[in-house]
């Protein structure tokens, strides 16, 4: 139960706060204390610094971080997953049994009481997010219960005598005390379930500091190994190294902290501490202190471990990063001759639409058939995209001051508003993947007469971007103007899927979670077409320079008095779709298993 317990806090924060986390690391790492303060802010917060080590390793390997960034991350990482042992302190106020207002705090008080809110919080839905803060507040009872379990367990244990011979022989051999904790941590795969269970088995009386100390040093180094396993998986050279340099880091602070035990206590400077009894607390305490202090000790010495990583993982061809080329040829050298540098430009951007378009893929397919695997391609490629989105922006700006003629001024513009339409592709993508993974973290899904009709709308866009990248890629007029009448016809389409949709509902033949997730999905699809829309018309100005101030008064000429080729491919796009569409609906529903369904 405290593992499980865990687990569901654990990655109902994550699921919280990911984005918003990843966004603040990107921003937040211009100095090493900056870092490190996030790095435990963030460790806090998730309570796992094995997910954020394997998202700072990300950004890393995506190049949106450097490794240099990311030392103080994995520094205050290993600081802030002290904070669980800290909460998990709160066992001691059984023992006290204070006033009424300590007694709130009992895991006998809070377990039930975060059950019950979060129950109330998923069933009533009455927050925007009121399921993943429910599974925090379940996750939060189910590990206090489990903690209240293993209190029970040990207790009575406690009378066969086991306890106190276990520790009693780990506190004889520090060096079996250290491979008991690697061991216990590497298994759990996490160091705060590892200190935890250990602040449970204090409440027998028979835990002393001398049999304790080598079980959280321990515990460091079987973590480290895990997150290493962990980001080694589907990672390139540059992320690698951060796990190697949270090993080296937890070896330097294990040997650091065993060394200094040892020769204050050979001195006679832990005598009063070394065969005392120890509770949950003073077990919190003991972790926060020893990471803090190696923390401080060690913080000067982590450019040292960066070059000892770059020299443990040779660089090899294939962990090249197979954008580095194109980011290289963004050369202020081009400055003088903007046609190369606008070539230079041209390249990226192409990268970045098949990059978006291929995340479009994944999400669409993961609406069918979610997979984690998927979804992290998605995200990887989704960090791929913002680093060329940032060093294109950057490369655009720095360019602007060395154009003369209006015409590569106008140029530009439009290059730094596609570039804006192709990461918005990629977002949109994304948010696609987010509401797949909403249908099956709620075990739900579309019914079969929706998914049909889905289909259809996803046959018209994947039209569109054809279009779309035929003609940027190719600076096709006549494609481009392809693109504007079937963008109404999306629209058209949408509406009419949204008074099909609605019909189910009345008729009773979806779940309740059909509204939002239908309507955010159509939403996502009509963001998808303007983008495409957009990067048309932005293909029109590169080829008719003149546009570009009026543009939206063009676009509403075109849907207001559209040419006759206009009116063919708009009349035609609708023919074929809409009676698609009507052939879905003349179909005899299909009968559905339950309401699982949208």
């Amino acid at each position: 139960m405290f593992l499980y317990g865990m687990r569901l806090m654990g990655d109902s924060l994550k699921e919280n706060s990911s984005g918003t986390l990843k966004t603040v690391m990107e921003k937040v790492t211009d100095n090493a204390f900056k870092a490190f303060v996030l790095g435990i802010a963030v460790t806090a917060l998730i309570q796992s610094s094995t997910a954020t080590i394997v998202i700072t390793a990300g950004l890393v390997g995506a190049g949106i971080l450097s490794v240099r960034q990311s030392l103080g991350i994995i520094v205050g990482a290993n600081v802030g997953t002290t904070v669980t042992g800290q909460i998990i302190r709160l066992l001691d106020l059984n023992a006290s049994g204070d006033t009424s207002i300590l007694r709130f705090f009992q895991p006998s008080t809070l377990a039930p009481l975060a059950l019950i809110i979060g129950i109330i919080l998923i069933m009533t839905g009455v927050l925007k997010n009121s399921r993943s803060i429910g599974n925090i507040a379940i996750g939060f009872g189910i590990l206090f219960s489990g903690l209240l379990n293993m209190t029970s367990a040990v207790n009575a244990l406690q009378k066969s005598g086991i306890v106190e011979q276990l520790f009693s022989g780990l506190g004889d051999n520090p060096f079996l005390g250290y491979l008991t904790g690697a061991a216990v941590a590497f298994t759990l795969q996490s160091s705060s379930a590892a200190v935890g269970i250990l602040q449970a088995f204090s409440s027998s009386g028979f835990l002393t500091f001398k049999a304790i100390y080598s079980v959280i040093v321990g515990i460091y180094l079987g973590d480290c190994v895990t997150t290493a396993i962990v980001i080694y998986i589907g990672a390139n050279r540059e992320a690698r190294r951060v796990g190697i340099i949270n090993i080296m880091y937890n070896l330097g602070k294990s040997a650091m902290v065993l060394i200094v035990i040892t020769v204050i206590h050979h001195l006679g400077l832990l005598d009063g501490l070394w065969n005392a009894t120890v509770n949950s607390g003073m077990i919190a305490n003991t972790n926060t202190v020893f990471n803090l202090v190696c923390a401080i000790c060690l913080l000067p010495t982590l450019q040292v471990l960066e070059r000892l990583s770059d020299r443990i993982l040779r660089k090899k061809k294939e962990d090249e990063d197979p954008h580095d080329e194109l980011l290289k040829a963004l050369n202020p050298v081009f400055f003088a001759t903007p046609a190369l540098a606008f070539r230079s430009c041209y390249d990226v951007l192409i990268t970045m639409f098949r990059l978006s378009r291929e995340n479009l893929s994944r999400a669409q397919v993961q609406l069918d058939d979610y997979t984690e695997a998927r979804q992290m391609e998605i995200d990887t490629d989704e960090l791929q995209v913002d680093r060329l989105t940032d060093n294109l922006s950057r490369y655009l700006v720095e360019l602007l001051p060395h154009l003369q003629s209006e015409n590569h001024i106008s140029i530009l513009n439009q290059y730094y508003k596609v570039s804006t339409e192709f990461e918005r592709l990629g977002d949109q993508a994304v948010n696609i993947s987010d509401i797949a993974s909403r249908l099956n973290a709620n075990f739900s899904g579309f019914s079969e007469t929706c998914k049909k009709e889905i289909a259809v709308l996803q046959d018209l866009i994947q039209d569109i971007l054809d279009n779309a990248e035929k003609a940027f890629s190719d600076k096709d007029e006549k494609t481009a103007s392809m693109i504007e009448p079937k963008v109404h016809v999306v629209n058209d389409l949408i509406n009419q899927m949204t008074q099909n949709h609605f019909s189910r509902m009345s008729a009773g033949q979806c779940s309740l979670l059909a509204d939002a997730v239908f309507s955010n999905l159509m939403a996502e699809y009509k963001r998808v077409a303007g983008t495409c829309s957009n990067t048309g018309m932005a293909t029109l100005v590169r080829i008719h320079p003149e546009l570009a101030s009026r543009e939206h008064l063009f676009l509403e000429t075109l849907d207001e008095n559209g040419s006759a080729e206009y009116k063919s491919v708009l009349n035609q796009t609708h023919q074929v779709y809409f009676d698609r569409l009507n052939a879905v609906e003349a179909e005899p529903a299909p009968k559905e298993a339950g309401l699982a369904t949208v």
